[in-house]
């Protein structure tokens, strides 16, 4: 009877040894998950354009993983859209925006936007617009960008 309460003892010392080296396994799992960004987009908006060819668009991309990179960006109603960053008031085309970990990248007036060029068609207000946002780790994630007023400039206080 001795050799049951050993034997039991061993195999449970045995088993908890089993677990710790697949908790190992298991935490380099976690740190894997932890190695992928999780992107969520909020926020996103057009302003009806004044000129029926160009148009803008506005958004926060939420970051709660790893860094990622927006690359690239489309949408039904122009023929091309293309990513640009203002600084001093200087407008320019980016090929990509980094999307830090754990943070935010903002798209909003005077800044990084989003330029909707030779339009198909003119978004009006009240419309919504599906836009896919291409990432590099994350893949292609759709928005619906509503269509607001020209005006229209959400308070960023919240940031």
């Amino acid at each position: 009877m001795r050799r049951t309460p050993v034997t039991l003892g061993a195999i449970t010392l045995a088993a908890g040894l089993a677990l710790t080296a697949c908790g190992s396994g298991s935490g380099s799992g976690s740190e894997d998950s932890a190695d992928k960004p999780d992107v969520k987009v909020e926020g996103a908006f057009i302003p009806a354009p004044a000129s029926g060819d160009m148009a803008a668009g506005f958004f926060t991309v939420h970051n709660k993983g790893a860094a990622d990179t927006l690359t690239s960006v489309s949408s039904g109603i122009s023929q091309k859209v293309t990513l640009h960053s203002t600084k001093g008031g200087v407008m320019k085309e980016q090929k990509s925006f980094a999307v830090p970990a754990n943070g935010e990248l903002d798209f909003q007036r005077g800044g990084n936007h989003l330029m909707f060029e030779n339009l198909k068609q003119k978004p009006k207000e009240g419309d919504k617009v599906s836009v896919k946002l291409r990432f590099a780790k994350s893949g292609t994630v759709t928005v619906s960008f509503p269509v607001k007023v020209a005006t229209y400039n959400p308070s960023h206080a919240s940031h």
